[in-house]
């Protein structure tokens, strides 16, 4: 399914937070510029979470609480991914001062990966089968609005 443009914005956001997904996981590929080792993982993962995804949480739950009331499947996911919001400011927050930093950057890098797949494939998807034309517009003038 094509992403509607209110939502395009949030979507390409997604490609680096995959990225950072995956440099996090156990047996990460190298990424060209970016760290290989992992304190200065951690040090980048901690970077782009204050940088970026605070920023990019807080559209998403804007957004969300917009079409909250629509449709119900809609508020069970809706209520999901807040969930999923607090469980990886959890993770990021406690990246430092943690014991065993692979296994923790390992699983915030999986539960990241997961909550992005998860809004692109079924959350993104439902908003744009549930929503008017006229709700995708006020959500694109929220957006803009930041």
């Amino acid at each position: 399914m094509k992403r509607h443009p209110s939502l395009a914005h949030l979507s390409r956001e997604h490609h680096g937070a995959l990225i950072l997904s995956k440099l996090l996981q156990k047996d990460a590929p190298a990424y060209k510029g970016l760290p290989t080792g992992l304190d200065e993982k951690a040090v980048y993962a901690l970077n782009f979470y204050k940088e970026d995804l605070v920023e990019h949480f807080a559209e998403e739950e804007k957004i969300l609480k917009m079409v909250i009331g629509i449709q119900p499947a809609l508020d069970v996911m809706i209520e999901t991914i807040f969930s999923e919001h607090q469980e990886l400011h959890s993770l990021f927050k406690l990246i430092n001062n943690n014991p065993d930093l692979a296994a923790h950057l390992n699983e915030t890098g999986k539960k990241l990966e997961e909550h992005v797949r998860k809004e692109e494939r079924e959350l993104f998807p439902m908003i744009q089968e549930t929503c008017t034309e006229e709700m995708m517009i006020a959500i694109d003038k929220s957006l803009a609005n930041k």
